[in-house]
């Protein structure tokens, strides 16, 4: 069906491609109200003061620019344009609001200045010298405290985040202080901007993941304490982030510019018809998001909201970090400008992605941000799938297993996990599950994981491929995983309750499946105590020693040996002479993914343990004097060179 598609060429870009800001820029003497919409016949604006409403046209300018300027402050009105294309007249949220009324229905002018909570400003930013010392735990705003065992009063909020020293049961510390025990550097939210499908006058009511975006430069009303008030949703979002770097961890936003939840009716198509969505040569929408549409990032204005938002976001929320949802869906140039005006506002702000697509995409695969293309992105990085499945199966075949539920044929797979993607001459890339040649130009564009929000837990996937296997085999594995994804090269990130055995109850898309099943269970912290001390061990052992955290590929090259192993379901490697700037000379890790104990060759003897199939860290946990050890099953073990071990200890 053809829908009279514009002709969008290169002519029309010039014409129209307007460079200046966009939105209701206010001053307290005045607001400029500023919308692009060159195919537009008319525009009026929509002014809610005090329920009073009025109808002001705009004038238009060259380039696709409406304006109109409203003497007098205009904090807290609301306001929308009702835009003209022949016969058909659209009422039209702004894309650019900054805030907006309930349930996304209007935009607000917002003097940004009253949102600022107390010490805003005078809280500093938790230091990160590089990308590959980010450990991220990914986790839904409600999710996290909304159980009622959380011990958290503001559940399912943005000021559950806030709240210090909450305990649950047996007295464990939940919430905030929950992530600042197990010693993360970055928080990753699912979506905060404002979604469509929870109503926010009764959110109780409703749940969803939130990847259905309805207004992207506002915030979500549904964890605010008011959604009544568009002010109050931001204020609270910002206590969040404050109380977060208040405790050392940075926040990381999960973006969704791929789609929109609606497409004809959408702001964006009522504003200026199909030009910013992808089409066929029918004119019908393309689907390369799975979700109804997909967004043309290549298309100038497209890209330069994208930019704009991700910016906005950054400079007004102190968003340290962004999760592209779909980057495979965008171009590959729009990426490496979203890299390039980030790095203006702050150089560590990491970015990654999902380096591929959700269906089939108008957009060609040789101009497409997909994993297989990341080194012609530097400064974004990818989620490593391969050495996601390699290491517990595939996600969408449920009994599918991995290394270390027991699948042969998975080493090379954990091994470029372990080397973050990087070319590595140890490593047969024609062995690996999906990508057969290496994809990074450097570790940081390697996001290693083991689970994440989407398909079966870690926990669940563990009881799937292996049902019939005891709770210790299970506890075995999940450590396991852990071991494996904190370990490596790269950038690691855990899924939030991974740490005690997060389960969904076999549930592969609990994406509007409510409370019950996505809510955070705090009692498994505690029944789970053993596998959280194992992850909290971890993590020390990676943010103290840098060999684990490798900031070139060259160095991974150089540094980084793997071992002769005797037998399949075994992985081992060296990292030597104080890789990284290491205090310790020598480290040996060793992987063991099969369901009996192994002899493994050491480099040579006499070494430290810190690591093994009860407990982990950086302190002394055994002794071995010999040039061979028994590795036991489903196991990880790290050993250190003893004269280095005991050096560092003189040395502080």
């Amino acid at each position: 069906m053809n829908r009279g598609i514009f002709d969008f060429d290169e002519g029309f870009h010039q014409k129209y491609s307007y460079l200046g800001d966009l939105g209701a820029l206010w001053t307290k003497e005045q607001t400029v109200f500023c919308l692009w919409a060159p195919t537009a016949t008319s525009v009026e604006l929509k002014l809610v003061n005090d329920q009073k409403c009025s109808y002001l046209p705009l004038t238009k300018f060259d380039q696709g620019l409406w304006q109109i300027t409203i003497k007098g402050d205009l904090h807290g009105v609301h306001y929308n344009y009702l835009v003209r294309h022949k016969k058909n007249e659209y009422e039209v949220v702004d894309p650019y609001a900054k805030a907006v009324t309930i349930n996304g229905a209007m935009g607000v002018v917002v003097d940004l200045s009253k949102t600022n909570p107390p010490r805003w400003f005078d809280i500093g930013i938790p230091k990160l010298n590089s990308f590959t010392e980010a450990i991220v735990y990914e986790v839904h705003v409600r999710d996290f405290s909304i159980a009622k065992n959380s011990g958290i009063t503001n559940k399912g909020l943005f000021l559950g985040f806030t709240e210090s020293n909450t305990v649950g049961p047996s007295g464990v510390l939940t919430g905030l202080s929950h992530l600042k025990e197990l010693g993360v550097t970055h928080v990753q939210l699912l979506p905060i901007y404002d979604y469509a499908t929870v109503d926010e006058k009764n959110p109780q009511a409703y749940y969803n993941w939130g990847y259905d975006p309805l207004n992207f430069n506002a915030v979500e009303g549904s964890y605010s304490s008011n959604p009544e008030d568009p002010i109050c949703r931001i204020v609270e979002l910002k206590k969040l982030i404050l109380a977060l770097r208040e405790n050392g961890i940075r926040v990381i936003m999960d973006v969704v510019y791929n789609h929109t939840w609606q497409t004809e009716t959408s702001n964006f198509n009522r504003l200026v018809p199909n030009y910013y969505y992808r089409m066929d040569k029918h004119g019908n929408f393309t689907n390369g998001s799975g979700c109804g549409n997909e967004l043309a990032t290549e298309r100038f204005m497209v890209r330069k909201f994208i930019v704009d938002s991700m910016c906005y976001w950054a400079k007004e929320y102190s968003i340290k970090g962004f999760r592209i949802d779909l980057l495979g869906l965008y171009d590959i140039e729009t990426v490496q400008i979203i890299r390039r005006e980030l790095d203006k506002i702050d150089p560590s702000i990491i970015v990654y992605g999902e380096g591929w697509v959700g269906g089939p995409s108008a957009l060609l695969d040789e101009n497409k941000a997909l994993k297989g293309q990341a080194s012609k992105f530097a400064g974004i990085g990818v989620f490593n799938d391969d050495f996601r499945d390699a290491i517990k199966g595939n996600v969408f075949r449920d009994e599918n297993k991995g290394f270390i539920s027991g699948a042969y044929g998975m080493e090379e797979s954990i091994k470029c996990g372990i080397v973050a993607a990087s070319n590595h001459q140890e490593v047969d890339y024609t062995r690996v599950l999906y990508a057969h040649t290496p994809y990074t130009k450097e570790p940081h564009q390697s996001v290693n994981y083991a689970a994440a929000h989407d398909n079966l837990t870690l926990w669940d996937k563990l009881h799937k491929t292996n049902p019939r296997d005891s709770e210790s085999l299970h506890i075995a594995r999940q450590k396991l995983a852990g071991a494996l994804v904190l370990l490596a090269q790269g950038v690691a990130l855990i899924h939030a309750g991974q740490e005690f055995c997060r389960t969904k109850y076999g549930d592969h898309n609990s994406y509007r499946s409510g409370d019950k099943i996505n809510q955070i269970d705090w009692g498994r912290k505690w029944y789970y105590r053993d596998v959280f001390k194992y992850y909290q061990g971890l993590i020390q052992l990676r943010k103290e020693h840098p060999a684990f955290r490798l900031q070139t590929a060259e160095e991974i090259s150089s540094c980084l040996k793997f071992l002769s192993m005797p037998g399949p379901l075994l992985v081992g490697y060296l990292l030597k002479e104080y890789a990284g700037g290491d205090p310790w000379r020598k480290i040996v890790v060793l992987f063991n993914g099969s369901r009996t104990a192994k002899e493994i060759e050491l480099p040579e003897d006499n070494w430290v343990i810190v690591v093994d199939a009860s407990s982990a860290g950086v302190e002394r946990i055994g002794r071995h004097r010999e040039e061979k050890i028994i590795l036991p099953r489903l196991c990880a073990m790290v050993l250190v060179d003893k004269s280095s071990f005991e050096r560092s200890l003189k040395e502080g």
